[in-house]
């Protein structure tokens, strides 16, 4: 018993484009019922069937001979299987039986939804990718001839050169680096399908996902660092300001009258507000010399 292979499915949330075929366009439609009708026509009027059964045989004639592409379609014509040429857009004609037309192929810009799902980075962090990636077919018959279906080829390139890339790179690299990695794809998807008639104009990361055991893992390590930083910047704030105290306490010690001086300017800073009260030790009083002033002030009472 043969062995049937299961072909990947291409891992896209992107729906795959419905591909048009044309056994009968609109127009031949039109044209058979036109035609038929004014055979019968004919035939009711003359009393005889040869003009009915001829307008028929026309009608089904014009009905797959005349087909029409639109304004942003391409088909390639066989004759008895070799390629005869292009035709679109617009109306065109064809020799039923003997030629045949290919899909139509659309060469607006497409948009190809690709991911890769647990990828491992260079430094072994799973991640799961989204990417996007812009395309056009530019050669309608490369893309005929060449490949038998674009469509799929590129979502596959473009998952396996996402999954090269996400190897090639570390998590910071993909995180920080989102354009410098959607050039690269872009990069190596057009080296790829360039051959075909498809350009890849631009991939875009759209996001970038790991572990939420790996996220807690970080957000704590980036809390630990700040906490470091502050630990850092007080450190370094306490040791700026215990140098200026010791320079201070050099002209102090050299100047004891600027000593008193700052410590009475302190005494009135605390004192200066309504109704507040400072209790100051004896001896800070005996020290600053500020005995004599203070009886002073309270002999001279209360100023008027």
């Amino acid at each position: 018993m043969p062995v049937v292979p299961i072909l990947p499915i291409p891992n896209s949330r992107t729906p795959h484009p419905k591909v048009k075929f044309q056994a009968a366009s609109p127009v031949g439609i039109a044209l058979f019922v036109l035609v038929a009708t004014a055979g019968t026509i004919v035939s009711a009027l003359v009393n005889r069937p040869a003009p009915a059964v001829a307008s028929m045989v026309l009608g089904l004639y014009l009905m797959f001979a005349i087909k029409v592409a639109d304004q942003w379609e391409k088909c390639a014509v066989l004759r008895l299987g070799r390629y005869r040429g292009l035709r679109g857009p617009g109306i065109f004609h064809i020799i039923p039986v003997v030629e045949t037309i290919s899909r139509f192929v659309d060469q607006r810009i497409r948009v190809t939804d690709v991911t890769a799902e647990s990828a491992l980075t260079k430094d072994t962090v799973p991640v799961n990718v989204d990417a996007i990636v812009f395309w056009v077919v530019w050669n309608a018959e490369k893309c005929i001839l060449e490949v038998q279906n674009f469509y799929d080829a590129i979502t596959l390139s473009a998952q396996t050169a996402l999954r090269e890339s996400i190897g090639r790179h570390e998590l910071a690299q993909m995180i920080t680096e989102r354009e410098t990695l959607g050039r690269e794809l872009q990069r190596i998807l057009d080296e790829k399908t360039n051959p075909w008639g498809i350009t890849v104009q631009s991939v875009e990361i759209r996001d970038v996902r790991i572990p939420q055991e790996l996220e807690d893992a970080m957000s704590r390590q980036a809390q630990a660092e700040r906490e470091r930083q502050a630990r850092i910047i007080l450190g370094t704030a306490e040791t700026e300001i215990s140098g200026k105290f010791a320079d201070a306490s050099r002209v102090y010690q050299d100047n004891p009258i600027a000593l008193h001086l700052r410590a009475m300017n302190m005494l009135y800073e605390a004192i200066k507000e309504k109704g507040s009260m400072v209790i100051v030790p004896s001896s800070a009083v005996e020290t600053m010399g500020l005995g004599g002033t203070l009886a002073t002030a309270a002999l001279a009472g209360p100023p008027r």
